[in-house]
């Protein structure tokens, strides 16, 4: 087939085009570098079945495609707050220029949704039925806010125009290739490490995320847009759940550093609890992660201390 991915750069972007042309699919990455990295696809550039091309998803294309993976959006705090209006643009009128495309093409188009859309949650784990509890003007709400309306038009093109559509709502993920300064827990944590600096834990460390390593994501991905029908959102993660002091203590045990744990107020809107039922998943296409965070983390560790030198 030939695939568009768009933030086929990014961190997952860049992993999911690397297996679909392994797979044998041409593969069009569209990518406007805010948080994706040619280095990230540079392996890539050589073989005729992948093309990367610059471009910001806020502006319309039009690329021949049977499948459309929409993963262009900041996703990590530090980036999507940068330009929140930015943010909201990118995953609103980035959608719907995705979905104009698809509707055109009759391509498949697979919305990269994530976890956000629950917010700080009251039900745990989050099932795909679960509404959320988010604040819908806090500093978080230009990514939250904007996944909840990409999806709610993504439906209303299934309804209308008769689109096919998949919503993945992706949790916590990580993995090589992610960027040093982008926010995240993980990513934060081994470069701290590997540096020597104390590891900043935020609130009293008690707060949960669930981990998954990208490649039990990205064939998540691929399972979800390969099944024969759309059954509503669906949940993407490990259900694995770790506080952040555990996950600080497995860094440093895994890097050998001798860096401590410092503590700071939470920020604003943060969740306490984050973790994925994906019985839905599991049902519909066998989904199941493979890797456990103590392997995940040492491929990631060696990628990041691979780069840092």
């Amino acid at each position: 087939m030939r695939i568009l991915v768009t933030g086929g750069a990014g961190f997952i972007g860049s992993h999911l085009s690397e297996r679909l042309v392994a797979e044998g699919h041409e593969v069009v990455a569209l990518d406007n570098f805010f948080t994706g990295h040619r280095e990230n696809v540079a392996h890539l550039l050589s073989n005729p079945r992948f093309e990367l091309i610059r471009h910001d998803v806020t502006f319309p294309f039009h690329i021949e495609a049977d499948r459309i993976y929409n993963l262009a959006c900041p996703a990590s705090p530090v980036h999507y707050q940068f330009n929140p209006v930015k943010t909201i643009k990118t995953s609103i009128v980035g959608m719907l220029h995705c979905l104009e495309l698809a509707k055109e093409t009759h391509a498949r188009v697979l919305q990269a949704s994530t976890s956000e859309v629950y917010g700080d949650p009251t039900v745990h784990p989050q099932p795909e039925t679960y509404w959320g509890n988010v604040n819908p003007i806090g500093p978080r709400a230009c990514y939250d806010e904007g996944k909840r309306c990409a999806e709610a038009l993504m439906v209303d093109f299934h309804r209308q125009e008769r689109v096919e559509i998949r919503i993945a709502r992706i949790f916590n993920t990580y993995g090589p290739r992610m960027s040093f300064g982008d926010g995240r827990v993980v990513s934060n944590f081994i470069v701290q490490a590997l540096r020597g600096d104390d590891l900043t834990v935020y609130g009293d460390g008690k707060q949960t995320r669930s981990f998954a390593f990208v490649d039990d994501l990205v064939a998540g991905l691929v399972g979800l847009m390969e099944h024969p029908s759309f059954e509503g959102p669906i949940n993407l993660g490990n259900p694995g759940e770790f506080t952040m002091i555990e996950l600080a203590e497995e860094v440093i045990r895994l890097t050998g550093s001798r860096s401590k744990i410092t503590f700071k107020p939470l920020p604003t809107d943060d969740p306490k609890q984050r973790q994925p039922d994906i019985g839905r998943a599991r049902a519909l296409f066998g989904f199941e992660p493979k890797t456990v965070l103590r392997d995940g983390l040492t491929r990631t560790i060696e990628d990041f201390r691979a780069r840092m030198r």
